[in-house]
Formats: C-alpha cells, sequence, structure tokens
C-alpha cells in the first residue's frame, strides 16, 4: 500500500482555471524537493493546461511504490487526474558490459512524455536492447492491430518511452 497524503486547497476564486502554480507547490512539498530537483517534479505541469479550479481539494499520493511520478487528483464529481514524473538520480555507469533490459517479444508499456504529462499504453518488443538503447515497439491495445512500429528508447525493463519535443 502506498503512503497518500490528501491537501486541501481552496479554489482560486479570481481565475476561471485551477491555479498550476499552487499545484507545483503542493507537489514539491508532497515530494520533499523543489521542480527539477532530485525527488521533486521532472518539470513544472504544463502551464498549457486549463483545469477546472477543484473546490472538494486535491489529493495527492505515489502511482506505484518506486515513487517514479505523483498523482494529482481533483475530489470533485467531474475532477480531473494528473501524473507528474518525478526527476530520478542519474545512474552510475557500469564498466561491465550491459545486459538486454528488453528483449524480441517481451510486453512493454509504451509512455509517450511531453512536457508536464504521460500517456501509455500496451506493446511489444520487436528488438531487444538495454536501457537507453532506442529499439522498434509496436502498439498492442484493442484496436491497434494495423498500427505501424514505432522506435522507443528503453528506461528499464517492460518500459520504453517515445519522448514529445
Amino acid at each position: 500500500m502506498t503512503p497518500s497524503l490528501i491537501l486541501f486547497a481552496a479554489a482560486a476564486v479570481s481565475g476561471a482555471y485551477a491555479d498550476l502554480d499552487a499545484i507545483d507547490r503542493q507537489v514539491a512539498a508532497f515530494t520533499g524537493a523543489p521542480v527539477g530537483a532530485v525527488g521533486g517534479a521532472l518539470t513544472p505541469v504544463d502551464r498549457r493546461l486549463r483545469l477546472q479550479p477543484c473546490r472538494s481539494g486535491i489529493a495527492l499520493s505515489w502511482r506505484t511504490t518506486q515513487q517514479m511520478s505523483v498523482v494529482v487528483q481533483c475530489g470533485d464529481a467531474n475532477g480531473w487526474r494528473l501524473f507528474v514524473p518525478v526527476k530520478r538520480a542519474a545512474p552510475v555507469a557500469a564498466a561491465a558490459p550491459v545486459a538486454d533490459a528488453i528483449h524480441r517479444g517481451d510486453a512493454v508499456a509504451i509512455a509517450i512524455t511531453g512536457e508536464g504529462f504521460t500517456v501509455s499504453q500496451p506493446g511489444e518488443a520487436m528488438e531487444a536492447g538495454a536501457v537507453g538503447d532506442w529499439i522498434r515497439v509496436r502498439p498492442t491495445a484493442p484496436g491497434s492491430a494495423r498500427a505501424e512500429p514505432m522506435r522507443a528508447r528503453i528506461e528499464r525493463p517492460g518500459l520504453v518511452t517515445l519522448p514529445m519535443p
């Protein structure tokens, strides 16, 4: 069971949209690190988002036990939910040869990431590779039978990412 913390924030009376700066501050308080620092949000919440003000309060929790991202959720009836990626420490370079993290045919999560958001779908590895390698993958979600293969970077076993500019 992952620990969760509920922070209640007053809705912004002056604006028609949620205060994204306040969300960034709440994420920083939850993680214990500022935006951009190891352990804190990777980037600020995307300023293009137009979220409805949350009148019942915002709940924050870790998405997984590895604490790779924070779930920010509005508790209103028609609320919203954000996944905020957390900055991890740079891996230590190994002198030994690196083993493949993903093998051909492995089931993977394909995560499309951009400034302040992440969307994922199931996929299959069409090539093998180590962490950091770019490999071909194809989506396997229902309705994606004719989906074209794409190139994605291996983040860890079972996860590949396709960063958006």
